[in-house]
Formats: C-alpha cells, sequence, structure tokens
C-alpha cells in the first residue's frame, strides 16, 4: 500500500471569484503553509478575471464560464455545478464573485457556501457597503462571513470583524483597511466550518 496523499482526505473547496481574487490567494497561501487543512480544487470565475493568472501560476485546476455565453442564468449555474460535482467538491467559497446565486444551486450544497461581505451584516447589505458605512456616520465597520442562502448577505454568520473608522476616511482607505482585515478572517472562518 503507498503513501496517503492528505489532499485526497481533506475537504475540497471550489473557490468563486469575478476579480484579483486577493481573498482566493490568501486562502491558498494558508492552505501551503498548513494553517488550513484543504485543498482548492477548483477555481471557478465568470469573467476574465486577474486571479485566474494566480490560478494557473499554481497550477490550481481553474474554469471561466461567462454568463453571457448561456441564454438564461440557470444554463450557466447548471455547467458550473457540472464542474463542481466533477471535481468532488465539498464547500464552495465565494472570494469576490459578483454574481446571486440561485436557491437552486444552493440546494445541491446545504451549508456549504460561504462568502465574505465587506461591512458588520446585517448592516450594509449589498453593493459598496464601505461608502454606506461613511456617508451614514459609523465609527466602525468591518467583514463579515456567512452562509449563503437565497437573500442576499442574510444568512447566518460565521465571523466577524470590526476596523475602526478614522475622520476623513476616503472610500479606498476604508475598503484597504477591511479587505486586510478580510484575508485573516477568511481563514479563520474556514478553519470553524471545516472543523465542525
Amino acid at each position: 500500500m503507498g503513501p496517503v496523499n492528505i489532499n485526497d482526505q481533506c475537504p475540497k473547496l471550489a473557490i468563486f471569484i469575478s476579480g484579483r481574487g486577493s481573498n482566493f490567494q490568501s486562502i491558498h497561501r494558508a492552505i501551503q503553509s498548513g494553517e488550513l487543512v484543504a485543498s482548492i480544487a477548483l477555481v471557478v470565475s465568470d469573467r476574465r478575471a486577474e486571479g485566474l493568472g494566480y490560478a494557473n501560476a499554481h497550477n490550481l485546476p481553474f474554469i471561466m464560464c461567462q454568463r453571457c455565453d448561456y441564454e438564461t442564468q440557470l444554463e450557466h449555474e447548471a455547467d458550473v455545478l457540472k464542474h463542481c460535482k466533477h471535481a468532488g467538491i465539498d464547500w464552495i467559497v465565494l472570494a469576490g464573485y459578483m454574481r446571486i446565486l440561485s436557491a437552486q444551486f444552493l440546494a445541491e450544497y446545504p451549508e456549504k457556501v460561504v462568502n465574505i461581505h465587506p461591512s458588520l451584516l446585517p448592516k450594509f447589505k449589498g453593493l459598496h457597503p464601505q461608502r454606506q458605512a461613511l456617508s451614514s456616520g459609523e465609527t466602525e465597520s468591518g467583514c463579515t462571513v456567512h452562509y449563503v442562502i437565497p437573500d442576499v448577505d442574510s444568512g447566518p454568520i460565521i465571523l466577524q470583524r470590526r476596523v475602526p473608522i478614522y475622520a476623513g476616511d476616503t472610500e479606498a482607505q476604508l475598503s484597504a483597511r477591511i479587505l486586510h482585515e478580510e484575508h485573516t478572517a477568511y481563514v479563520a472562518a474556514l478553519n470553524t466550518v471545516l472543523g465542525e
């Protein structure tokens, strides 16, 4: 009997991205360092995302399924789902994925889809939460890792991290401060849910 490959026994993640994939990269680094016991079995992007270059450079399997190549959202999701099932995915990790997943898709991975959002949910759901926090006069913001349900940014909270809002902060400054916290928060949250 040959050696056991730990990647065959640990949870298989599909990371969904739409941009540069900085959270995806921090998760990958945590796996490489042994801080997170999981494997990235698939990277999914809905566009020509910068993060696909990182996936390619690190020999991670990836697909690009652009929504415009399909007649309907359900056809698009069916193709993505086919790839996830083929790869044996256990968990779906949304890392800057800019599409809302349907209830039908989520039903295929019940309580196995997680997302990170740059606000302290339930405050400031949806787009531009940093801008919303600044315009509301908040003194703190942060990020939330949560389970994904059909209602956007409304799933059960796994973990939150707080950051201060300083007088004179711009949206870019606050966004950068939150993103820095996201990189460790997502890994911590994944350790929590994967260990359950």
